[in-house]
């Protein structure tokens, strides 16, 4: 039997957290009994900087399988993650990342475990039915991984963060010291023997989500911008073809004031004004983010903070 960690990131989620333990220790102790995990695994709650109770309600839980981590301020879900991850490193066999909201089948567990034990380090869960997703969110994920590989970022399709990884995995995914952390993008690139398991994602029970529209889009600009420089090249293209285009429109200038008739085309000569600036604003933007990336990554700043790890069984 293999010691494994299960890791939940959470963030205000004070909602949940009593019920999601509760389902969690069942799974747990299921997954004991039939000899696919050691007794000596264990569940950690990660808080990342939650604003409600969340934190005073992990520091409630008295089971000795239960591992807290607060963290010192909100840092997001990829490094909610990574805290976990690293702050375990080492100490288990494996390790399962899952929402504790517990939208991911937590039933699918057994299989994922199974893959493990056939030699895989690193299983990825896998959503084959969306049919609890709003039709706009089904269509804008699809759409999001369908954009992702054709950028050349190597992802798998409808894959969140519900995954297991071996130790060995972990250590080799530690070796990348990004700032901008992208964890679907850089697991495939990690390599080892990989292998997918398929689930339904269940609806949300309790609490609202966590990943507004607006941090969807922030989500998708971030793994395209850390993984991808296609858009830059987009850029060389744009330019040009707006040369190509700019060298007729300069035929046409010098016919129409060869004619003498230079005043009828100031709306036209407006129009691709704006135009021509318009994309050298959106081209400088592209630019501007890359060149911010490059600035941050340079800080080398600590990419998280720990203020409390929490262990019962000390």
């Amino acid at each position: 039997m293999k010691k494994i960690a299960f890791i939940f990131p959470c963030y205000n989620e004070e909602e949940t957290m009593i019920s999601s333990k509760e389902q969690i220790l069942l799974k747990f102790n299921q997954l004991i009994f039939s000899k696919l995990i050691d007794r000596e695994s264990r569940i950690c709650f990660v808080n990342d900087g939650s604003r409600d109770n969340t934190w005073s309600i992990i520091e409630s839980f008295k089971e000795e399988e239960i591992i807290g981590i607060k963290l010192t301020r909100n840092f997001g879900h990829q490094f909610a993650l990574l805290a976990g991850l690293d702050a375990l490193k080492n100490q288990f066999d494996a390790y399962i990342t899952m929402d504790v909201d517990l939208q991911d089948d937590i039933n699918s567990l057994d299989d994922m475990i199974g893959e493990f034990q056939k030699g895989f380090d690193v299983v990825y869960g896998v959503r084959n039915d969306r049919t609890s997703d709003s039709l706009f969110k089904k269509i804008t994920a699809e759409f999001f991984y369908r954009m992702m590989g054709k950028l050349g970022v190597k992802t798998i399709f409808n894959h969140a963060d519900y995954r297991l990884i071996s130790n060995t995995a972990l250590n080799e995914f530690l070796k990348y010291e990004e700032s901008h952390l992208f964890l679907r993008g850089i697991f495939p690139l990690v390599g080892l023997k990989q292998s997918q398991i398929y689930y339904k994602r269940n609806p949300r029970m309790l609490g609202e989500s966590k990943y507004p529209l607006n941090k969807m889009i922030s989500f998708a600009w971030e793994g395209i911008t850390s993984f991808s420089v296609k858009p830059l090249k987009l850029i060389t293209t744009i330019g040009a073809l707006s040369l190509i285009i700019s060298m007729f429109l300069s035929i046409w200038a010098i016919l129409q004031l060869i004619i003498g008739s230079t005043i009828t085309g100031w709306t036209s000569i407006v129009i691709l004004i704006i135009f021509f600036g318009g994309i050298q604003s959106i081209s400088l933007g592209i630019i501007g983010e890359y060149l911010g990336k490059i600035y941050m990554q340079s800080k080398n700043r600590p990419r998280y903070g720990i203020e409390i790890i929490k262990k019962n069984d000390e």
